[in-house]
């Protein structure tokens, strides 16, 4: 009887992993969104390169707290990882704000160049100081400005418009120079001001324009493309020091496959949203973008101290 029951015991232990970790990652938005595609592809990744040793389970939709919360909640452990956007980041990492200045980067290859280079590299440094481990840097996107009450062809057309930011003075500064009422919430509030109008209008990437139907409450949208905005796919410094050196190879691979597999989703698909926009009776205006750009100057001004202006100017020389 011992002798079968030692057999047994030896094949579970050959085709079990001998370290087996659960872990939780979250986000805020729904699964239409192209966050839960980076989600779901790390996801895949992670269980394939760990062979089953990492299991990730989902948390879409808020379900473990806005950003802000998620953010200390892998502080604490509690949560393991998630997919953030890094406007609210600045709130703990004041140098994440370099890089919500408007009109800061080019086209999505700058963008790239900078974060997956020395400068993003720098910037997941300091991050672990917080608590968190930058994996790779996923993206929300390049940001558009919809409204509910007219179209926006130059900064004086924003003027008495309360307009919802993300809890980031960066976006709160910009869109006060740029003339509007500038509202910071955190996302799940702002879908319902959206809905009952407390608000006039929004500002974020086509792919959340889309995924939350955006466009049953906001009539006009103008493609301004102020702010580039990344959302990097972290880990608690407490789950990551869990890992073997294997285990931690095999996440950052997955992360980096999983953002780039998001960005070439985004890239290929504007085309498509801005078609199903406009059929969904939206009215969209591409405006001359120079007096944009002059008003928020003050906003570089005023940053350039506390972020560094040789900090600011590296990311603007990348080629």
């Amino acid at each position: 009887m011992k002798r079968p029951l030692a057999s047994l015991l030896v094949l579970l232990a050959v085709s079990s992993p001998l370290f087996a970790l659960d872990i939780k990652l979250a986000h805020v938005v729904n699964e239409q969104d192209s966050f839960h595609l980076a989600a779901t592809k790390f996801q895949e990744l992670v269980e394939k390169y760990t062979n089953g040793e990492i299991k990730v389970k989902l948390f879409p939709n808020a379900v473990l707290g806005d950003e802000r919360t998620l953010l200390e909640r892998m502080k604490m452990g509690i949560v393991d990882a998630g997919i953030i956007t890094a406007g609210p980041i600045i709130n703990f990492v004041p140098r994440f704000g370099a890089i919500d200045l408007p009109f800061l980067f080019r086209d999505p290859a700058h963008a790239y160049k900078v974060l997956d280079g020395p400068i993003g590299q720098s910037l997941f440094a300091e991050m672990e100081g917080q608590g968190w481990k930058g994996l790779a840097w996923a993206e929300r996107g390049f940001r558009n400005l919809t409204n509910s009450k007219k179209p926006i062809s130059t900064p004086e057309d924003l003027k008495g418009l309360k307009i919802r930011v993300m809890q980031n003075p960066v976006y709160v500064d910009s869109f006060k120079a740029l003339g509007a009422n500038a509202v910071p919430m955190a996302w799940t509030e702002a879908l319902t001001a959206l809905q009952q109008k407390t608000i006039d209008g929004q500002e974020n990437p086509l792919n959340v324009i889309v995924s939350f139907k955006l466009y049953e409450s906001q009539k006009y949208m103008s493609i301004t493309r102020h702010a580039y905005a990344p959302a990097p796919i972290i880990m608690s410094l407490m789950t990551w020091k869990k890992l073997t050196p294997a285990q931690q190879d095999a996440v950052v691979r997955a992360a980096k496959e999983a953002a780039q597999f998001e960005r070439d989703f985004n890239n290929s698909s504007e085309a498509t949203w801005m078609k199903d926009l406009q059929a969904k009776g939206m009215i969209i205006d591409t405006p001359d973008l120079g007096p944009f750009l002059d008003a928020v100057k003050p906003v570089y001004d005023s940053y350039s101290e506390k972020f560094g202006k040789d900090f600011i100017d590296s990311i603007l020389a990348t080629k």
